[in-house]
């Protein structure tokens, strides 16, 4: 797959995450694990599903007999042992229960599970990325601002957004915190979350789906300050005027690419 392809997945599995880690909660907060988009990441992993008894299994095998096997339920456990030995501890027929070794299993896989909910999901996001290339060069990303700009002058939203959000995904910019949202505006900036709970964000790029009006604000506005997010959103809406609009922005955010790169 090209470089676009692979930094397209790439932000495809970050988004699925994100939606994942979202749905996992403590046993009191009643939370259950979004199992339907986290099938949608297994699919993108390197592991495999099996079905065994009642269990959805994701497996990545082992040198050995071992294997890394992931149990798709409220906790996602994942294992490092046989399919045997999960089926056991996780589902097990009367008669293995009658075993003290089973019994022992059952009650204590400390010695064999090895991560579960948000380091489980970590770990699958992680290996995901990990089988993409994303190595790049200077052509790779002209041409994604180019793409960018064609679509502004055509009026196609879709083009626009996927250009501008892969750009910002090399800058690792994030969406916005509640304080920096505008309804109907898609936005991706630098974020910095103080020890105090105070967010910092900016530079921040950002995208009306009402009429396509591109901007770039280039400084940065912390949560506490009013002024400065009024300011911010007067400069989305276009009440303000910024400097760097438009196609402009996709050479800004080409720019600090390439300079990110060569630093």
């Amino acid at each position: 797959m090209s470089f676009k392809d692979n930094l397209l997945k790439k932000i495809k599995i970050d988004q699925l995450s994100r939606k994942v880690l979202a749905s996992i909660g403590t046993a009191e907060s009643g939370l259950k694990i979004d199992k339907d988009t986290m099938r949608s990441l297994l699919e993108m992993s390197p592991y495999q599903y099996q079905k065994e008894r009642d269990l959805d299994l994701y497996i990545q095998k082992g040198d050995g007999e071992r294997s890394r096997i992931l149990v798709l339920d409220n906790e996602l456990p994942i294992y490092d042992t046989t399919v045997e030995d999960v089926l056991i501890r996780k589902s097990p027929y009367t008669k293995e229960m009658l075993s003290i070794k089973n019994i022992v299993k059952i009650l204590k896989d400390s010695d064999v599970k090895i991560s579960r909910k948000e380091a489980s999901l970590e770990s699958v996001q992680k290996q995901s990325i990990d089988t993409l290339d994303l190595t790049y060069n200077a052509a790779d990303i002209e041409a994604i601002a180019k793409e960018g700009a064609n679509s502004l002058e055509n009026g196609y939203f879709d083009g626009i957004l996927e250009s501008l959000s892969l750009l910002a995904d090399l800058l690792g910019y994030q969406p916005p915190p509640k304080a920096f949202r505008i309804r109907h505006h898609e936005i991706f900036g630098a974020l910095t979350e103080k020890q105090s709970g105070e967010f910092v964000y900016g530079p921040a790029a950002v995208l009306s789906r009402i009429d396509n009006l591109l901007v770039m604000f280039e400084g940065t506005m912390s949560s506490l300050d009013k002024g400065k997010i009024a300011l911010f959103q007067k400069i989305a809406q276009g009440e303000e005027k910024t400097p760097i609009e438009g196609a402009e922005v996709f050479q800004y955010l080409k720019g600090a690419v390439i300079k990110q790169a060569q630093s």
